[in-house]
């Protein structure tokens, strides 16, 4: 399951998984495009490994690392608690 994270102004999307067994979380980024279709990443936490990253410079990855490191805290936290709907108790 992915739970919606945040959308940024360029309509890029950030979502997360549940936190794994092994108390990893799947960050996934997607943005539309005209050409592409959709250029995406993966970034897994608490690691910050980045993987299956398609049409994203490295300017735009460094933008979502430090989105990342910024609000990784909550995204770990909202993995364990079904997303941020279920940690808020929407």
């Amino acid at each position: 399951m992915m739970y919606p994270f945040m959308t940024l102004n360029d309509e890029t999307e950030i979502v997360h998984s549940h936190m794994l067994p092994d108390g990893r979380v799947k960050v996934y980024i997607e943005r539309p495009d005209e050409k592409y279709g959709f250029l995406h990443a993966t970034c897994w936490l608490p690691e910050y490994k980045w993987e299956d990253v398609y049409k994203f410079s490295d300017g735009d990855i460094q933008k979502f690392q430090e989105i990342i490191e910024s609000t990784a805290h909550l995204i770990m936290e909202f993995s364990q608690e079904g997303g941020f709907e279920g940690a808020a108790n929407f």
